[in-house]
């Protein structure tokens, strides 16, 4: 299969086009600055094109002959217009393109926070409430997306059906390391400040239920490959770990593995609502449950590592795409 990706040099997308080369698939990779993740280029079956999602003349002409898009990257902004402009303008641009282009598949990457925060557990039948304009703008996209079935002949009179199949998978909070010399980690600026109050000895307080149903980006990578190869259609998939870790947890994984350090955690009552997202249709779908616990292990040792080096002086190169909410 030939497979279109945007963003698949980041977070989520190197991981997503190292699994779909070792699964023998062709992909055709976005990305602004080809040649910028070394390993990506040299992966079996895989090539970089230059361009952006605002480069609607060559998103057209890199579709030809692509079997799916897999759509990962995220157009952004500070305000509606730009946010519309930016991401939703530009992801129906491409899925446009991609019927135009004879695609037999379209995924959208959209997140849990096209949901918003609700007050009890969720699954993909709870209607979308977002509270921010990231939400919205994902809540927008997907509508688009599913509701992209045919064309109008006429004002209110059906046209043309649509033949792509499209899908939409719903991240959580995902994590990685890079996966190659050079690649991306999104990394919450709370995975570096633990490994730095551990390794100076400084305590630290987390709220009690602070935290979330982690996944790292190896384990979501799974989903995005068996949904482009199946015959699914107009299904919206929450992909998240099935496990809640709090980042107490998470920090005292760190101190765990830092013999010597004295730093001390304090829990403290947060008011926080705990809410789960059910996955129950991710594993009846494909099989697929995940405990990103070791995934979470092997982060925090990352971080820690990385952290000494930067204690220590080292010049660093920048390899984490670090975000807090």
């Amino acid at each position: 299969m030939k497979i279109f990706l945007t963003g698949g040099t980041g977070n989520i997308g190197q991981y997503v086009t190292k699994a779909l080369s070792e699964a023998g698939h062709e992909c055709i990779v976005l990305t602004r600055t080809p040649g910028r993740v070394p390993g990506i280029g040299r992966l079996p079956g895989v090539t970089e094109v230059q361009g952006s999602l605002s480069d609607e003349a060559g998103l057209a002409k890199a579709l030809a002959g692509c079997d799916a898009v897999i759509h990962i990257a995220l157009g952004w902004g500070h305000e509606p217009l730009s946010m519309l402009q930016n991401d939703t303008r530009a992801s129906v641009f491409l899925m446009e393109a991609a019927e135009k282009a004879g695609v037999k598949q379209f995924i959208y990457t959209s997140s849990t926070a096209a949901v918003g925060n609700m007050p009890g557990d969720v699954d993909e039948s709870t209607p979308c409430r977002p509270d921010d304009l990231y939400g919205a703008t994902k809540a927008s996209t997907e509508a688009f997306l599913i509701g992209f079935r045919q064309y109008y002949a006429t004002q209110g009179g059906r046209g043309t059906k649509v033949s792509m199949k499209r899908n939409v998978i719903r991240p959580g909070y995902t994590f990685s390391n890079p996966a190659f010399e050079g690649g991306a980690s999104q990394s919450d600026k709370r995975f570096r400040q633990i490994a730095h109050d551990v390794l100076q000895n400084r305590d630290m307080t987390f709220g009690e239920n602070d935290g979330t149903q982690f996944m790292s980006s190896a384990q979501i990578a799974q989903v995005y490959k068996m949904l482009v190869e199946s015959d699914l259609n107009e299904e919206i998939i929450f992909a998240l770990g099935n496990v809640r870790t709090t980042w107490a947890g998470i920090a005292q994984m760190a101190i765990d593995m830092t013999p010597g350090s004295t730093s001390k955690i304090t829990v403290q009552p947060d008011g926080w609502t705990v809410y789960r997202y059910q996955t129950d249709k991710m594993k009846r779908l494909f099989g697929l449950e995940f405990d990103a616990t070791e995934e979470l292990r092997a982060h925090m040792k990352w971080r820690l590592d990385f952290a000494r080096r930067e204690l220590a002086g080292e010049p660093l190169p920048s390899v984490t795409h670090e975000f807090s909410d």
